[in-house]
């Protein structure tokens, strides 16, 4: 049975993959705030025990079955997100780091029964899709709230963040999932984004923390 340390690499290197096509040394060392070192070690560890493979310019890859072991786990961790917060009323801000204990140890009837608890629920509380029984992922079509133009309007799918302080000033900002954002006015020389949020509240938001938001249509 692989090691936490193993199953946390696995599922860094998927959420890489799937939201920058491949997973180089150097990004992956700063998902996993490690040094290139370490992470260089691990990748040639993984790739020995065949759950990675290097494709060239792509960087190191997951194999199928390394693949099939990191989905598991991203379903596993975003299942005990929607327990956390749907059942225990734990924030979304701190769900995160709970749910990095859950998934190690959920056995799959326990996910089975989770699952069907909670309603088999599409998605985390951040957001993003919850992998079905066969690892497939629902795909929408998303963009970045720092590319959106003035006038451009639509429904907040992700939030791609994990850090506690940013979750709870967002949160503070009803920047949620599902939430309808209009953006009023861009700053130039790359200037913060005003936007309106629902109804009538507006707010000035950085690029940096609006590259962090996914929107929907």
């Amino acid at each position: 049975m692989p090691s936490e340390k193993v199953e946390e690499y696995l599922e860094g290197i998927f959420k890489l993959e799937c939201e920058e096509g491949k997973a180089n040394v150097t990004r992956l060392a700063e998902r996993m705030k490690v040094t290139a070192a370490s992470a260089s070690e691990m990748l040639k560890r993984l790739e020995k025990e065949k759950l990675v493979t290097h494709k060239g310019d792509r960087g190191h890859v997951l194999t199928a079955r390394g693949e099939h072991m990191a989905r598991t786990l991203v379903r596993r961790h975003r299942l005990s997100e929607r327990f956390l917060t749907d059942v225990l009323g734990i924030g979304w801000d701190v769900a995160h780091e709970e749910a990095c204990k859950f998934e190690h140890v959920l056995s799959p009837d326990v996910e089975k029964k989770l699952a069907e608890m909670l309603g088999n629920p599409s998605t985390c509380p951040h957001g993003f899709p919850i992998p079905d029984l066969d690892g497939k992922i629902a795909q929408t079509e998303i963009r970045r709230l720092s590319s959106f133009c003035a006038s451009e309007r639509g429904v907040i799918a992700e939030v791609d963040e994990e850090g506690p302080e940013l979750l709870q000033y967002l949160s503070s900002l009803g920047l949620i999932p599902d939430a309808r954002v209009e953006v009023k006015e861009i700053a130039p020389f790359n200037g913060p984004l005003l936007v309106k949020v629902g109804r009538s509240a507006q707010y000035a938001l950085g690029r940096e923390v609006a590259s962090k938001i996914w929107m929907k249509q």
